[in-house]
């Protein structure tokens, strides 16, 4: 499947800017089950400094604000091929090695909530890790209603599954908290989706992968409770949502910040 996408992010200052970096890590890479056909990324109101692979292997470039500046717009586009793996991204590769994707961060940290769950999760002699997995994923939904708005960015997975809603964010922390704590490496990833029923999405999306020996990397959208098929076009990786966020960044100047994200998806015929 050949998947079109269009990807705007703006910022508008009330007074301008004196100074701010921002790290975009918006370019997808050709991997197992996506081939990147072209890709094309227009900046408006920073400048770009470098362009690198980051330590989870993830394409980044880092951008300085023009000084004085009242507004931002990051337009990325390009089209991707995919294919369906059933969710499989294969071997782990990258510098980072395994077992940093078990140990737990602030937003992923278990409580007694979670470990509730992961407890609870069919994990025994009779259920492969890949069968595990899945009802993991589904007792996650089970028990976190998608309901946008009632969480952010900064909001650890324990609160969310406590509260009992969340977006996909919370969803794959959740998830990835749980399966760390079954020993089980497991990162979040943040990409785009193909929604049957409409061309222009809300926002990106982000889901979970968790390592299973003979299989590698295998992908996890728990809030639509299946595994990625080419719909979907990973973009970064990392042990949570900080690690793989489109944008990241600070800015200085004494006024406030407003931010508009447009974003479209859509299948494209070889010919085009």
């Amino acid at each position: 499947m050949r998947l079109f996408i269009r990807h705007s992010t703006h910022y508008d200052f009330t007074q301008p800017v004196a100074h701010g970096l921002q790290r975009l890590r918006l370019t997808p890479k050709s991997t197992h089950g996506q081939r990147v056909i072209n890709w094309e990324m227009h900046l408006e109101g920073v400048h770009q400094q470098t362009q690198y692979e980051d330590h989870h292997h993830n394409s980044t470039v880092l951008v300085s604000v023009l000084p004085g500046t009242s507004a931002i717009t990051i337009t990325c586009s390009g089209t991707v091929e995919t294919s369906d793996n059933s969710g499989i991204v294969g071997p782990h590769t990258g510098p980072m090695p395994l077992w940093t994707f078990l140990m737990q961060t602030e937003l992923t940290r278990p409580g007694p909530t979670m470990c509730a769950l992961a407890a609870g999760a069919n994990f025994n002699a009779g259920t492969n890790t890949l069968d595990g997995l899945h009802n993991l994923a589904t007792a996650v939904l089970e028990n976190v209603r998608y309901e946008s708005g009632r969480t952010d960015t900064d909001t650890p997975a324990e609160e969310a599954l406590a509260a009992g809603h969340g977006v996909c964010q919370d969803h794959a922390h959740i998830f990835i908290g749980a399966a760390r704590l079954l020993g089980i490496p497991a990162r979040y990833v943040s990409g785009y989706l193909m929604m049957n029923d409409r061309i222009d999405q809300e926002a990106g999306h982000g889901w979970a992968e968790a390592h299973i020996d003979g299989l590698g990397w295998v992908g996890f959208d728990v809030s639509n409770g299946i595994s990625p098929d080419p719909r979907y076009v990973r973009v970064a990786s990392g042990r949570d949502y900080r690690d793989a966020a489109p944008v990241t960044g600070i800015s200085y100047g004494p006024g406030e910040s407003s931010l508009a994200v447009t974003l479209a998806v859509e299948q494209q015929l070889a010919d085009q």
